[in-house]
C-alpha cells in the first residue's frame, strides 16, 4: 500500500495568505514504500502521486551514472506499484537540487504515459529545472535555500530568490510558482496562474490569474504589456477585472494604494504610489 502521510500546499485558490513554501526535509524516508529501492520513492496525496527523487549528494562523483541508476529506479518502482493508481492520475514530481534538462524529463514524462500517469508538475530547489520545466508547459514550485541569499548583517522582511526568467507561454492549467520575482516573456493564457513573492513583470498579455507578494509584501506590482487579468492578486488582496473588452491596451501596473489594488498606465507609474496595506483584522 501507499503511505498516506505527506501534507503538501501547493495553493488553494480561495486563501488569502498561501503557503508557496513546502517542508522538503523530512519527506524522504529511509527505504522505499516497496522496500527495494531506496532511491525513489513514491507517495500518494489524495487525488495526485508524489514520485520523490534524491538528493544529489558530495558522494557523486558521476553525474551520467547516477541519473541511469536514479532512472531505472523509476522505471523499477513505478512497475512494481503498477495498478495501484486510476488511470490517467496526476503526478508531481520533486527532484530536490537535482539538476535535469530538457531530455531527462521527457523521459520520465514517456515511461508514466507507458503506466497510464500523467506528469504534471515539477518541484526543485534548481532555477535551471525550473525553467527547462516551464518551457515543457509543466507547472513548477521553485524553493530557495534563504541562508544562501543574504548575510547575517543584512536581514530583510522578505527574502526574495533570485528572478526567474522564462521565455514561453503559459497555458491553461499551469502554475509557476517561485520565491523571487518572475519575468515572463510571452502570454498568460486563461486557466494559467503566476505565483511570486516579489514582482510579476509579463511581456505579453495577462489573461490568467496573477498573484504577487504572496508572502505577504503590499509593495509588490504586476506589470504587464496588455492586462486582461481573470484575477490579480498582492498580498492578501484580491482584484478581479472589469468586465468587457477595453477599447484601448496599453502597458498597465496593478499595486496597492489604501487599501485596495489600482491599475495604472505604466507610462505615468513610479514606486511613489504604492501606499503599504496595513491588514487591519
Amino acid at each position: 500500500m501507499l503511505s498516506l502521510n505527506f501534507n503538501f500546499l501547493f495553493f488553494q485558490p480561495m486563501s488569502l495568505k498561501p503557503n508557496i513554501y513546502s517542508e522538503w526535509a523530512n519527506h524522504e524516508p529511509a527505504s522505499s514504500s516497496s522496500g527495494v529501492y531506496s532511491q525513489v520513492h513514491l507517495k500518494s496525496e489524495g487525488k495526485k502521486l508524489l514520485l520523490i527523487l534524491p538528493k544529489i549528494t558530495k558522494k557523486e562523483q558521476d553525474p551520467l551514472k547516477d541519473w541511469t541508476k536514479i532512472f531505472q529506479d523509476i522505471k523499477h518502482c513505478l512497475t512494481y506499484h503498477q495498478g495501484t493508481w486510476t488511470s490517467g492520475m496526476p503526478v508531481h514530481l520533486v527532484v530536490q537540487n537535482r539538476l535535469l534538462d530538457s531530455r531527462q524529463l521527457q523521459s520520465i514524462g514517456e515511461i508514466m504515459e507507458n503506466v497510464n500517469l500523467k506528469l504534471n508538475s515539477i518541484h526543485t530547489s534548481r532555477r535551471q529545472t525550473a525553467v527547462v520545466a516551464a518551457i515543457a508547459g509543466y507547472s513548477v514550485e521553485q524553493e530557495v535555500f534563504r541562508s544562501s541569499l543574504f548575510s547575517e548583517g543584512q536581514p530583510t522582511l522578505f527574502p526574495l530568490a533570485e528572478p526567474l526568467y522564462l521565455k514561453t507561454t503559459v497555458r491553461s492549467g499551469v502554475t509557476i510558482c517561485h520565491p523571487g520575482n518572475i519575468i515572463i516573456q510571452g502570454d498568460i493564457n486563461p486557466g494559467g496562474e503566476i505565483i511570486a513573492d516579489g514582482d510579476i513583470l509579463i511581456w505579453g498579455c495577462l489573461r490568467g490569474i496573477a498573484h504577487a507578494g504572496a508572502k505577504g509584501n503590499s509593495e509588490c506590482c504586476i506589470m504587464a504589456l496588455q492586462m486582461q487579468p481573470t484575477q490579480l492578486r498582492i498580498a492578501e488582496l484580491v482584484a478581479r477585472a472589469p468586465s468587457g473588452t477595453p477599447e484601448f491596451l496599453s502597458p498597465e501596473v496593478a499595486y496597492i494604494t489604501s487599501e485596495s489594488i489600482r491599475l495604472k498606465p505604466a507610462l505615468n507609474f513610479n514606486k511613489n504610489h504604492i501606499l503599504k496595506y496595513e491588514n487591519k483584522e
